[in-house]
């Protein structure tokens, strides 16, 4: 079972920036890849950002320019540098990794942008 911890979650100001953390049970790249999810109060869970184990970045229009996915395999954690923080990215935070068709998921992060 693979295990997956975030922290990091909390809250700011508008413009303001947060960095999370997703801690693995196991080495990350056994992962196929790891993904940042978000869900907000009302709305369905969305995709954020993901990397592959091959380093390859993708992420959500909505969060282009803002955020960046990345990795210390050396720790066994994936992180997500978020900047300019408006409060649609309000949400609980996600993390997840896929491993032969399977995703695996943590208990999540609150964020919250407020003034």
């Amino acid at each position: 079972q693979v295990g997956l911890a975030e922290s990091g979650g909390g809250s700011v100001q508008p413009g303001g920036s947060l960095t999370l953390s997703c801690g693995a049970s196991e080495s990350i790249f056994n992962f196929n890849a790891m993904a940042w999810s978000r869900q907000a109060p009302g709305n369905q869970r969305e995709f954020v950002a993901s990397i592959n184990v091959g380093g390859r970045e993708i992420y959500a229009d909505s969060v282009k320019g803002r955020f960046t996915i990345s990795r210390d395999a050396a720790v066994n954690t994936v992180y997500l540098q978020m900047d300019n923080l408006t409060p649609e990215d309000t949400a609980i935070y996600y993390c997840s990794a896929q491993i032969l068709g399977r995703s695996y998921w943590g208990q999540g992060t609150q964020v919250t942008v407020s003034s």
